[in-house]
């Protein structure tokens, strides 16, 4: 063999090595991902077994932060309700040991065929695709809180984003015609200057909601305030795929804006809390006004305190209650209604403390 064959064999041989250690280690993969994938719905279905000893029915229901209060108190207003038709709601991703995103969680609930999914949805493309799969598969699917309009979802339940809008801008309508009168100290010596107002959208959002949302508000402040001209608006998107990173993007307008809104609209529980955790750690107590979304404990000793002025509440409870009553519907008749909209209501300072302790859960 000549000096020139030598080399090409030993090249061919390394090549043909590499690609045989490529396929191996492809292989070793796909058999991994199989066997985890084999392993989760052999889990689900242990559970399934488990619960429906005692009941008919098994729903899961999925969102990106199962462990906010906000979701925590969905999912529990969810279970209570199914329980009177003998069915049975659990949070799926509570139940992994790994952290999944939406669509791979609800990859594993149609693959473990699910009698029912309740789902914080969203309108891309593959939301759509694996809804539409869901039902196509003969399980229900209700999406709350976020919607995915193009899909075959059974219902709907969430809140008016213009409903919604219309709250916020009537917040900050109250707290303009303070403003200019200069109602207290600290406003006086500001009351000619323009009112700045920062709305935070969630930068991670594809709907159209939160421009609904945020029209709405402009529209409420420019037909119903006596300052409307003197009023600025300004949305600024806020990455909210996490706690850190919307930690983050908030810490970055008080360590980068030179000139501070006055008052700062939060859209969801998360941004609300670090909002008011950014204001007491860079003591704007009482320069910035706070006007926030949900009613956690944090958020109502916050009010009560008087570090945010006032927040939209939802009740979360009925909105996990018509997520599984509109699944039980639709399996017992085919049929339910298309949209069931959850009541809102607004806590000041005025009636917080119907909302800390006491009798507050009743009068929720």
């Amino acid at each position: 063999m000549s000096e020139h064959q030598t080399k090409e064999w030993k090249k061919n041989k390394f090549v043909l090595i590499s690609i045989g250690a490529m396929l191996v280690m492809i292989l070793i993969t796909m058999g991994g991902l199989i066997f985890f994938k084999i392993k989760i719905q052999n889990s689900m279905k242990e559970d399934m077994h488990i619960s429906k000893e005692s009941y008919d029915k098994y729903y899961v229901m999925i969102t990106p932060d199962s462990d906010s209060s906000f979701w925590q108190s969905v999912f529990e207003g969810a279970k209570e309700e199914a329980k009177k038709n003998h069915a049975y709601v659990e949070i799926l991703g509570d139940n992994l040991s790994v952290s999944y995103s939406e669509a791979e969680q609800l990859r594993i609930a149609i693959d473990a065929k699910v009698d029912g999914i309740i789902v914080e949805a969203n309108e891309s493309a593959q939301m759509l695709e694996l809804i539409n799969e869901a039902v196509q598969e003969g399980i229900p699917v209700v999406t709350a809180l976020g919607d995915n309009t193009a899909s075959v979802r059974q219902s709907y339940v969430g809140i008016s984003s213009y409903n919604l809008g219309r709250e916020y801008g009537k917040q900050v309508n109250t707290l303009a015609d303070a403003y200019f009168k200069g109602d207290t100290a600290d406003m006086a010596d500001k009351k000619n200057e323009p009112l700045q107002v920062l709305v935070l959208i969630n930068a991670n959002a594809d709907d159209s909601s939160q421009n609904i949302l945020f029209s709405a508000i402009q529209e409420t402040v420019e037909s119903k305030s006596d300052h409307a001209g003197q009023i600025n608006l300004e949305a600024r998107a806020i990455d909210t795929e996490g706690a850190f990173t919307a930690e983050e993007s908030i810490r970055n307008i008080f360590m980068t804006e030179e000139d501070l809104p006055d008052i700062i609209l939060c859209l969801d529980e998360l941004n609300t809390t670090c909002v008011y955790q950014e204001i007491v750690d860079y003591n704007k107590v009482g320069q910035i006004t706070i006007v926030g979304y949900y009613d956690s404990e944090t958020i109502l000793k916050a009010i009560e305190h008087n570090v945010i002025y006032s927040t939209i509440s939802v009740d979360t409870k009925q909105m996990g209650e018509y997520c599984a009553e509109a699944l039980n519907e639709y399996l017992q008749t085919g049929y339910v209604s298309e949209y069931y909209a959850v009541d809102t209501n607004v806590i000041t300072a005025g009636n917080v403390r119907n909302y800390l302790g006491g009798d507050a859960d009743a009068e929720k």
